[in-house]
């Protein structure tokens, strides 16, 4: 789902058109977009520290643009979701927020797919870890059990570039 919400955003909108066409892109009715407008805005905490829901997604910050499309994607129930490290974006509110609403998401009977480096994030909203070594399939299991086999290989701590 993040990836239609990718597609659909353009830089030169506001953040206000982007959250009305990332909706649209998902599948979501103009009403349907409308009545979540405010609560995905308020979710991404981009208009926290100012106004800039307004301003065009350019002048945006890395972080703030990958909270609205979390934000956005999020704002809808669905059968399948992917992320790929979106909880790794935001100060520690922003990713404590991302990390219940998966949970919600995922005990409405959808299904999640978390990307993450994060090992705490993984423990905190997974119950399943597939572990993926160079292209290749190393494991799938219970979290707990491929995380200490993951911790084993890398030598506990957390191992990015791969």
């Amino acid at each position: 789902s993040l990836l239609g919400v990718n597609a659909a955003l353009m830089n030169d909108l506001t953040g206000e058109r982007n959250v009305h066409l990332g909706g649209l892109a998902m599948g979501m009715s103009r009403e349907e977009v409308k009545s979540r407008y405010q609560e995905i805005v308020d979710f991404s905490g981009i208009n926290e520290k100012g106004d800039f829901i307004t301003l065009p997604m350019r002048t945006y910050s890395s972080g703030m643009a990958a909270r609205l499309r979390f934000s956005i994607a999020a704002a809808k129930d669905h059968d399948v979701l992917m992320i790929d490290e979106a909880l790794a974006t935001g100060d520690r509110k922003f990713q404590m927020r991302s990390e219940a609403r998966i949970r919600e998401l995922r005990e409405e009977a959808g299904t999640v797919f978390l990307v993450s480096h994060n090992n705490k994030s993984i423990r905190d909203t997974c119950e399943r870890v597939l572990w993926l070594e160079r292209g290749e399939l190393r494991m799938d299991g219970p979290t707990e059990e491929v995380l200490e086999a993951y911790e084993a290989f890398t030598g506990g701590g957390r191992r990015t570039g791969n």
